[in-house]
């Protein structure tokens, strides 16, 4: 009768970990059964590998570093190099491997920041109401009047071409759209009885927010970050195409493409690569963000 009672306490005391288990044997069913949606993983794994171990797997990494090579220049894709050589002799396979850091590191740091000053914002605008809430959304409002690109453009303008205020600048024009996202999900928890139970028996304002309205947005926060992690590769890309982001000899794939551009009729290789390479990335995260969507949804997991 003890051992029994044993067993059945120790089922009862791990909810929440058969729980988990059923959502991790869920997240895989779904990733596995939708083509898509396991084209993007292996994408993005595929990245992170490169992000981390790319110099040790780039078949020329001092070339991928920048090291000119000019005797090989415009070398055609062959057996020596695979997606042919620049204009500086560089092979290209090699600068798109050692690359795929700066496309990786960006978004997250963008992402990060954004996050960090626009969760918390909406978090309080929303629960507070009243003038701040005024406040913070006439604020997100000034910001949202402007195309986020153009200004970036315009900051990065201001504080000088570079990855790092690149980076800033996306960051500035993006946290207004995760502002507007947690203000909008606290609208809604803020009348929730949990919160209204926590506010009933003293809990304060600021523990409510960090305690029980922030960790609940955290998915709708997961899925929008998910997709703008493609969303700022192609930022960054494009503010490195006009030289206002990375600048040379860093093998970013935004400026392998501009410093291509002039021999597109004829050393097609030294663009195309690398734009493949920004439009498959942009397309996995917007993938997988579609997927996390779908996972995520209560409704659908039921």
């Amino acid at each position: 009768m003890q051992a029994s009672d044993v067993v059945v306490s120790k089922d009862q005391d791990h909810p929440s970990e058969r729980l988990a288990h059923r959502r991790l044997h869920y997240t895989v069913r779904v990733i596995l059964r939708d083509p898509l949606a396991f084209f993007s993983v292996l994408v993005i794994v595929a990245l992170i590998i490169l992000a981390l171990f790319g110099p040790w797997i780039a078949p020329y990494p001092e070339q991928g570093k920048g090291r000119t090579n000019v005797p090989e220049r415009f070398a055609s894709p062959s057996a020596k190099y695979w997606l042919g050589a620049d204009q500086l002799g560089r092979d290209v396979l090699s600068r798109i491997i050692v690359g795929s850091s700066i496309a990786l590191r960006v978004p997250m740091i963008v992402v990060i920041l954004a996050v960090a000053v626009g969760a918390p914002l909406g978090a309080l605008a929303g629960y507070v109401g009243g003038w701040l809430d005024n406040l913070i959304m006439r604020l997100t409002d000034l910001f949202l009047a402007f195309p986020s690109l153009l200004l970036a453009v315009a900051i990065v303008a201001a504080l000088g071409p570079s990855l790092t205020n690149a980076m800033i600048a996306i960051a500035i024009s993006w946290w207004p759209w995760y502002a507007r996202l947690v203000r909008g999900v606290t609208l809604s928890l803020r009348e929730r009885y949990f919160v209204e139970a926590a506010r009933s028996i003293g809990v304060s304002n600021r523990t409510i927010v960090l305690r029980h309205i922030l960790p609940n947005c955290v998915t709708p926060i997961l899925v929008q970050a998910t997709i703008d992690f493609g969303t700022v590769i192609l930022a960054e890309g494009s503010l490195a195409f006009i030289g206002l982001g990375t600048q040379p000899p860093a093998p970013d794939w935004g400026l392998m493409v501009s410093q291509g551009r002039s021999y597109i009729l004829d050393q097609w290789w030294i663009s195309t690569f690398p734009g493949l390479a920004i439009f498959v990335s942009v397309l996995a995260f917007n993938l997988l963000g579609d997927t996390l969507r779908d996972i995520l949804d209560p409704r659908q997991y039921r």
